[in-house]
């Protein structure tokens, strides 16, 4: 099973680490990836293992969350609801979607039980309809939750009905693989880069498994269509960087770069690369590491 949660902190190295540390000592579980970003003000790890060990791995992780981050004085560009605003499980290997689901509500219940922070099933795992997509879950974000949360329709899963004073809320849930994928603009107009995000992503008449927003990075004066690729297999990479370019020449600005947070599926990258070489019949079969590791 893989886990990739994200925890509202980008900025203090030292909380960082301790929030890593117990994904570093547990056994039967292995680190993948961390990384960080100081204008999103956001952490996200990448973690597998076996259900249990993954578990309380997790659990040690998030009440060091909860002990470090304070939301009543985080600022990022990044939406975020929860000092650890969701945790996402992954079906990867001789594990199905169901398992992932019933981990979900596992570690949502214990996550409430332990730290008394509200929780939200969402995607897979989503009680109701309109807890499926993250975005209408974490909508009004923390600033907004201490209304939100007392209306019928948006009762937490497990946890008390109030949002926890620094830490928020969480959403947890499974899913399938997702990409995290950003495309930098030359411009330092957010008005743009919002307009753009609007176009491509599925719910403006984009895309269909793209979700996407506009974020301001300060530090390097651009801005950036933050993209969630929630089924690489059927809206690809390329998809996204030609329609992202496609907009932007509207607005006389272009792309100047893109990155990849966390990590990636292979099939991904090798589809894009099929794509922008022009390769004809080539498969993932063909990569020479992934021979070597058969």
């Amino acid at each position: 099973m893989e886990c990739v949660p994200n925890f509202s902190e980008g900025r203090d190295q030292q909380k960082i680490e301790r929030i890593v540390e117990p994904f570093r000592k547990a056994k039967n579980v292995k680190l993948l990836d961390y990384s960080n970003d100081e204008d999103h003000n956001r952490l996200v790890v990448t973690v597998v293992g076996e259900p249990q060990p993954l578990k309380d791995a997790l659990l040690e992780a998030i009440g060091v969350a909860v002990e470090v981050i304070d939301l009543r004085s985080h600022k990022g560009a990044h939406p975020r609801m929860g000092a650890v605003d969701v945790v996402p499980f992954i079906p990867i290997k001789n594990c199905t979607v169901d398992e992932a689901i019933d981990l979900s509500k596992e570690v949502g219940r214990e996550i409430a039980d332990r730290y008394g922070i509200p929780v939200y099933l969402y995607e897979k795992s989503a009680t109701a309809p309109h807890r499926e997509n993250l975005a209408a879950v974490r909508k009004g974000e923390f600033e907004g939750f201490a209304e939100k949360i007392k209306q019928p329709e948006w009762q937490p899963d497990f946890g008390p009905a109030c949002q926890h004073p620094t830490a928020g809320t969480v959403a947890v849930g499974a899913r399938m693989p997702l990409v995290a994928y950003n495309i930098n603009l030359n411009t330092p107009d957010m008005e743009i880069a919002s307009a753009i995000a609007k176009r491509i992503r599925f719910i403006g008449g984009g895309l269909r498994f793209c979700k996407a927003m506009g974020v301001e990075l300060k530090e390097r004066g651009i801005t950036q269509v933050s993209i969630n690729m929630t089924d690489f297999t059927r809206t690809h990479l390329y998809q996204a960087m030609e329609m992202v370019r496609y907009e932007a020449r509207r607005y006389g600005v272009s792309v100047v770069g893109s990155e990849i947070i966390g990590l990636v599926p292979m099939e991904a990258l090798v589809d894009t690369c099929s794509y922008y070489l022009g390769l004809e019949g080539f498969s993932s079969d063909q990569v020479i590491e992934k021979r070597i590791m058969e």
